[in-house]
């Protein structure tokens, strides 16, 4: 095995800095976030929308079909070359209804 060089160590250590970077900051983008809506007296959740959205289809009511392992090769690559099975490989999400959206948990709580 080669000697690392310090050049070579310090690029590690900024590649680990910029990927824990990049994991944590949607996390901490929601923690400010929410602490920014507490501070003017909102939900801290929705922020007075009354509606989040769906986790299950993120919003958009609609969810992929799965298959072994959550994912399917075959209709991918059917998509791909075909063109035509978009639809076919998406399902009505059955948590929101196809809304896409559903009522605020904080928000209900006190109406």
């Amino acid at each position: 095995m080669e000697n690392i060089t310090a050049s070579e160590l310090a690029g590690f250590g900024v590649g680990a800095l910029l990927l824990c970077a990049t994991i944590s900051a949607p996390k901490v983008d929601a923690f400010i976030a929410a602490s920014q809506r507490r501070s003017l007296g909102m939900c801290k959740k929705c922020g007075d929308l009354r509606m989040i959205a769906c986790l299950r289809c993120k919003g958009s009511g609609l969810v992929r079909k799965e298959g072994l392992f959550g994912f399917s090769m075959v209709d991918d690559l059917y998509q791909l070359f075909q063109g035509d099975g978009i639809k076919s490989s998406f399902i009505k999400c059955s948590k929101c209804l196809s809304k896409g959206h559903l009522p605020c948990p904080e928000c209900s709580k006190t109406v």
